[in-house]
């Protein structure tokens, strides 16, 4: 189909695809941040539980090394945060690849005189993507 579309919107059907696979990537980037998160929050859940005096281990590489409450406790606090941060930021940058998407589609669809366009209605996240 591309064969016969005029320059400009090969373009930007390109682009479209590059949209998509960047949206892609942003999405599975996001869903492994909120997993860390989710581990992160629930390990500072369970430490909640703990006594002050409770000896703890903290996995470094393939070691696990003594640590303390309060050493333990800040990691993860600042984990956390962290990763609040990325999951919100990767969240601004999907949003952003979104619209820059739908607004290509628009422009294609009207270039090709609106005959719906070659992605269909489904956007980069496919159709009603969460």
């Amino acid at each position: 189909m591309q064969g016969n579309l005029p320059p400009e919107a090969q373009d930007k059907l390109e682009t479209l695809q590059d949209l998509q696979e960047t949206a892609q990537e942003v999405a599975e980037q996001k869903q492994g941040a909120e997993s860390a998160l989710a581990d992160a929050e629930a390990a500072l859940d369970a430490l909640d539980g703990v006594d002050d005096d409770t000896v703890m281990y903290r996995e470094i590489g393939e070691l696990l090394i003594e640590t303390d409450y309060e050493s333990a406790s800040e990691q993860l606090e600042e984990k956390v945060e962290n990763l609040e941060v990325r999951v919100d930021k990767l969240d601004k940058q999907e949003s952003r690849v979104q619209e820059k998407f739908e607004d290509l589609q628009d422009e294609l669809q009207q270039m090709l005189g609106g005959a719906g366009g070659p992605q269909g209605p489904a956007g980069p996240g496919g159709a009603g993507g969460a």
